[in-house]
Order: C-alpha cells, then sequence, then structure tokens
C-alpha cells in the first residue's frame, strides 16, 4: 500500500509540474532591501532613444553626470539607439541570455511580451510606495516627484496586469499640421476642431488638377492633400472615436468587423481621388507639408520640430521651401463634443538581476529621470510634455511656453503649439489595453490601412471580399490567433507530442493504479467472507 501512495503522489506531482511548465508564469515581486549599500560601487547600462537628436542625447549624458555627481559609487553606461523597434529586439534577443540592461526606455506593448513566461522586468508598486528610495522617499539625494504628483493618466499606461512595470518618461499625442494658406485659398476657415468629413471634404478639393496635369493650388506636380504617419495611430483612434471594439484587456483580438471595413472602404474611396496617403507609402508628411504639397500631414506633437516653413529640423533643401501659416490642430474627430485621442510616448522600465542592491541603484536612476531638470530640459526639445504635474507647473515650463515664436529653435512657435494641445486634452487621451501580443495588434491596426492604400494605387480591386482575405492575412501575419486566449494568459498552442505521450502513459498507470487497488479490495471482501 505505501508504494501504491507513492506512485499516486508522483504521478499527481508530475501531472501538476507538467501542466504548470505549459501555462503562464506568475510574475515573481522585487525584495527592496533595508537599505542602499552605499560602500560598494555599482554599474548600470542605459538603453534610451534620441532621435537623431543631439541635445536629447547631450540631456542624457548631462541627467547621467548629475546623477553621478549625487550618487559616485554608481556608474552609468549610455547606449543610445534610434528606434524603439531596435530597443524591442535587443532586449528580446537579451533576455535569452540574461543580458539585458538594467533601465530601459521602451512602450509597455514591449514590457508586456518581456514579461511572457519570465519575471525580467521589475514590479515597481513595492519601490513606489518605499518610505526611503521609492518615488518622493526620504533618503533620496535629489528632489524627485512623490506618486501623486505624476500626471495620472500618463502613470496609468504603465500597468499590466494589475501591477506597474514602469514610469512613464515624456508624453506625446498625434496633431494634424494644417497649411492655413491652402485650407483658405479653397474657400474655407480652419475649425477649432477638426472633423474627418471636414478632412475628407477640403483634401478632394485640394487634388483639383488642371488641363495640364500640375495641381490647381499650387501649381506643382505633387500634391497629396492629407497624409498620416502612423496608420496603425489612424485605425485605433477611429475605432475609439466610434466606440467600436478593437481589443480586451485580456488580450480578446476584436478589431475584424463591420466598422473597421468602412473604415478601411473609405480610406480607399480616398486615395482612388489622390487625396489621402501615408507615410510609408509616400513619405514623410513633413516633406510634403513644408514643399507646398500637402494640406493636413498628421504626426506625433513629438514631431513638431520637423513641421512648418520656419521648423529648425527641415529634411528638405531650402530651395523646395514654400512659406506658408502652420496651425496645429488635435487629430480629426467624428464627434467633436466628445474629443478622443491616443496618448503615446517613452516609459522607463528597470530589469532583474541576480544582486537586489544593483536593481535598487537602477531605480534610484530611473527616478530621477523624472526630476524637474531632466523634465523640463528634455521636454523643450521637441514637442512633448513632462510627466509630472511638479515639473507642468513650475516657474520654469510657464516660462517657456510663454515665450512661444521669441526664436526658431528652443521657443519655436509650432513646437509650443504642439505641447499646449496635449496639455490642454489630457483628459480627452485614452490609451490601448497592454498584453502579450498586443504590439502586434497595433502593428496589424496600421497594416489593413498601409495594404488597402497600396491595393488602390495599384488599381486592385478594394470591397466586403478583398478585405474579408486581408482580416486573414492579418491574422496570420501576425499571429493574432495565437498570441493571446480569451482568459488573458499566453496561449502555448497545443500540447507537444511527448507531452501528450507523457499524459497519456500517466493515464493508463492511474489505470492500473485505480484497477489493482480494486482488486485487491475485492480480494480483502471475499477473505473476509469466507472468514466469516
Amino acid at each position: 500500500m505505501k508504494k501504491i501512495i507513492s506512485l499516486l503522489l508522483c504521478a499527481l506531482l508530475f501531472t501538476g509540474l507538467l501542466s504548470g511548465c505549459h501555462g503562464a508564469r506568475e510574475q515573481a515581486t522585487f525584495a527592496i532591501p533595508e537599505s542602499f549599500d552605499e560602500s560598494r560601487s555599482y554599474e548600470i547600462t542605459f538603453w534610451a532613444k534620441n532621435d537623431t537628436n543631439v541635445t536629447q542625447a547631450n540631456i542624457y549624458k548631462q541627467a547621467i553626470a548629475d546623477f553621478q555627481t549625487l550618487y559616485p559609487n554608481i556608474t552609468v553606461n549610455l547606449r543610445l539607439y534610434t528606434d524603439y523597434s531596435r530597443i524591442y529586439n535587443d532586449v528580446i534577443t537579451n533576455i535569452a541570455t540574461n543580458t539585458t540592461p538594467n533601465v530601459c526606455i521602451t512602450y509597455p506593448d514591449h514590457i508586456a511580451t518581456y514579461l511572457t513566461g519570465t519575471d525580467a522586468v521589475v514590479p515597481l508598486d513595492g519601490l513606489f510606495a518605499d518610505p526611503r528610495y521609492g518615488l518622493g522617499g526620504s533618503a533620496l539625494r535629489f528632489d524627485g516627484p512623490t506618486q501623486q504628483e505624476i500626471i495620472p493618466q500618463f502613470l496609468d499606461e504603465c500597468v499590466i496586469g494589475g501591477t506597474h512595470y514602469a514610469i512613464p518618461y515624456m508624453r506625446s499625442t498625434e496633431a494634424c499640421y494644417i497649411n492655413r494658406d491652402f485650407v483658405e485659398a479653397l474657400g474655407y476657415q480652419v475649425p477649432e476642431v477638426l472633423t474627418w468629413d471636414f478632412i475628407w471634404e477640403v483634401s478632394e478639393a485640394a487634388a483639383a488638377k488642371n488641363t495640364d496635369g500640375t495641381y490647381k493650388l499650387n501649381g506643382q506636380k505633387v500634391m497629396i492633400p492629407f497624409i498620416y504617419k502612423s496608420t496603425d495611430n489612424m485605425m485605433i483612434q477611429q475605432l475609439h472615436q466610434l466606440n467600436a471594439p478593437y481589443a480586451t484587456a485580456a488580450g480578446d483580438i476584436q478589431i475584424f468587423h463591420d466598422t473597421t471595413r468602412q473604415l478601411l472602404l473609405t480610406a480607399a474611396e480616398h486615395t482612388k481621388s489622390g487625396a489621402f496617403s501615408t507615410f510609408k507609402i509616400s513619405g514623410y508628411p513633413a516633406n510634403f507639408l513644408n514643399a507646398g504639397q500637402c494640406v493636413f500631414a498628421v504626426d506625433s506633437t513629438a514631431g513638431a520640430t520637423w513641421m512648418g516653413s520656419g521648423a529648425p529640423l527641415l529634411d528638405i533643401s531650402p530651395e523646395r521651401l514654400v512659406e506658408f501659416e502652420t496651425v496645429v490642430r488635435p487629430v480629426p474627430q467624428f464627434d467633436p463634443s466628445n474629443m478622443q485621442m491616443i496618448s503615446q510616448g517613452p516609459s522607463v522600465c528597470i530589469f532583474n538581476k541576480n544582486d537586489p542592491q544593483q536593481v535598487l541603484a537602477s531605480w534610484l536612476f530611473a527616478q530621477f529621470l523624472l526630476t524637474n531638470e531632466v523634465q523640463l530640459a528634455y521636454a523643450a526639445t521637441e514637442g512633448y510634455v513632462p510627466v509630472t504635474a511638479k515639473a507642468q507647473e513650475s516657474e520654469e515650463y510657464r516660462d517657456y511656453l510663454s515665450r512661444a515664436g521669441e526664436d526658431g529653435n528652443e521657443h519655436y512657435d509650432v513646437k509650443i503649439a504642439a505641447s499646449k494641445l496635449l496639455l490642454e486634452h489630457t483628459g480627452d487621451t485614452f490609451v490601448t489595453p497592454v498584453f502579450n501580443g498586443s504590439a502586434s495588434l497595433r502593428s496589424a491596426a496600421g497594416q489593413l490601412i498601409e495594404e488597402v492604400v497600396k491595393a488602390t494605387r495599384r488599381k486592385q480591386p478594394v470591397d466586403s471580399e478583398s478585405i474579408a482575405a486581408l482580416y486573414e492575412k492579418m491574422t496570420s501575419l501576425y499571429r493574432l490567433d495565437q498570441i493571446q486566449s480569451g482568459n488573458g494568459k499566453a496561449d502555448l498552442g497545443p500540447l507537444p507530442r511527448e507531452a501528450k505521450t507523457l499524459l497519456a502513459a500517466l493515464g493508463l498507470c492511474w489505470a492500473g493504479i485505480l484497477g489493482y487497488l480494486a482488486l485487491e479490495q475485492g480480494k480483502k471482501i471475499r477473505k473476509s467472507r469466507q472468514n466469516h
């Protein structure tokens, strides 16, 4: 009987281990050291993105120098990237070899993937609340913000599965940069809130040509009235404005429906007339806008320094530049009385290491990036806004905003107008659900528009049938039927053949054991009856 019980326990334990290996992994919490060991030296790596902007790179370097003055036993090594996708790919690669950076600028969509089956990223709620080393903690050597001083909408973006895994660093939204001269030449006035109907109507008017093939509006051979840079944001915002399904927080993919189909048909209609195109297909919106070849250019508020004839970061030659008045408005809306615009921008996460003291050193540096000095310096480089009320309400930042137009660089009027747009509409912003695979869904959302525009330009049919086929193509291309199950845990697919064989063998063992027990019990009953 003891042997039988041992077999039962082993079978039960083995089955539990097998199912545990195939399911989602619970994330470990970080054990905060009682104190920071300042007798030791630490070396941490910081991966960041700077858009090839030398000023931004210098701000990072200055922040590191200032931090190391306060904490001379912590050395911070900076590695700069020009693309968030490169950071994402390198982190994924390095997780497998346990060589991730200590601190990283990234996006919550990416963090959700980093967490798949690992505890690579440190959960921050415990660190937030720590009275000594947490946000606004008593042991900090710098004046960092408290948790209450971080803009709530921005901090909420850093929650994955009910836990904070990042802190916001900078925030932006999308804006529509407009050539007011062109709009008025067509007989329209720029409204305070753009509607999709207005955008399409003016864009169609701007697509009219002369008999010689040049465009009536600019006299040139090139005119793309409406160019959208980030088509994933375009689709996501349109769906959100229409209260149409996109995805749930649990990871259920809901984007493929009739409303999406109608939005794609509309994009195809205006592509066919020449009124609409995208960045991936035609090129950078700012270049067309600044050359007098575009009326409406939608890009991030962080891209404002490239927009307008006075832009400090022009990407076209001076002889192609056309003088015009640039105005900045929120992205087009379906319902101007209920504005909806996406919130975006980089966040900062820290990675787990075997040494808790090194993780604490990383957390100290991550917090330092939220100080006014760093926040205000970086916000002045582009149309980003600081993520803390402490910085936004400072006299220095208010002075910066009040000096719009004083010069064409730090106080470039279009850049400051873009920043003010987000400050005034923070309450109108939203974020998309974050889960393992949400980055793939975002890519698929934009690719739907790209594929429709491409097909239209190639004179291929775009109708209900072709869009249904496109849905299937995107599902397969981005593996949207595999990334999540309805309960929000990673869908790891069917069990491997070896696991199925093992489970079958365990089932036979169970049957044999139970059969043996029944046989022994029968023998006991018969023997008992014979004795009586």
